[in-house]
């Protein structure tokens, strides 16, 4: 029994390898590509520095870039769960309010089309230099997508489903609960997953204007000094954090969508 254990994990690992490895050798091509076009036309550090002077930067910084990155990631997830709460709420409120979704969208419409450039000074001004513009940008860049993906999935229920449930004499409450969340969830997290990086981006789009902390800073300040392997490093390690966040979101829609009809990809 122990050896069978053993023997499926060493399978699903081995799976997870191939199924992987094609990105993986992409991957490492275009990274010793890369390293071999810096060397032998040797390109200037400050245009383009090579891989290996990006890892020696990023090792030499690393406590530095860590507490920058908590900054930036602390805005990303506070802003990311705050739009997408906001996002539902309205959503859940258009369901039932045709007056409210006709007052309201055209606006969520509006601060949609605001470029988010634009609206980071003013937040700036307006909060300061701390941690609230950076939520509030990562917000706003979260909201629109979740609350046009909630409020479609609140009302893609299918007609029998509604009609069993009028049937059995179920109230608007039971009908939510029991039908339309399950719906709306798949959309839901449909949105979270693109929104979970746009979160990262306009947290550190609010640091371009005016920050003490944070991935912003650090490539407006590398850019300032002309320093690209600090440049590449900032991209680097948000990029990272970007996509462990993404992967975050999948886990809890796995853990979340636990019926065999729920998952959009069919």
């Amino acid at each position: 029994m122990r050896n069978d254990v053993i023997g499926n994990r060493g399978f699903a690992f081995m799976s997870k390898v191939l199924e992987l490895g094609p990105a993986l050798a992409i991957f490492l091509a275009v990274g010793v590509a890369w390293e071999l076009a810096v060397r032998l036309f040797s390109i200037p550090a400050y245009l383009l520095p090579a891989p290996s002077a990006i890892a020696v930067k990023m090792y030499e910084a690393r406590a530095m870039l860590f507490e920058n990155l908590v900054s930036t990631m602390t805005a990303a997830v506070l802003g990311f769960v705050i739009g997408t709460t906001v996002a539902v709420l309205l959503a859940v409120l258009f369901l039932y309010s045709r007056t409210a979704e006709r007052a309201l969208f055209p606006w969520a419409i509006t601060l949609k089309a605001i470029p988010i450039l634009a609206i980071a000074p003013l937040l700036t001004i307006w909060l300061g230099f701390g941690l609230a513009p950076k939520v509030a940008i990562a917000a706003i860049a979260c909201f629109f997508p979740t609350l046009v993906n909630a409020v479609k999935g609140f009302r893609t229920v299918d007609r029998q489903s509604l009609e069993f449930l009028a049937v059995v004499g179920a109230t608007r409450g039971q009908t939510f609960r029991h039908a339309r969340i399950y719906a709306a969830l798949p959309y839901i997290f449909a949105a979270a997953k693109i929104s979970s990086s746009t979160a990262v981006i306009g947290a550190i789009v609010a640091e371009f204007t005016g920050a003490n902390l944070g991935i912003g800073t650090v490539i407006v300040t590398a850019g300032y000094q002309q320093d690209a392997a600090m440049l590449f490093s900032a991209i680097v390690i948000s990029s990272i954090a970007t996509i462990l966040m993404f992967y975050l979101v999948i886990a809890a829609e796995r853990l979340c969508l636990f019926w065999p009809e729920a998952s959009m990809d069919a």
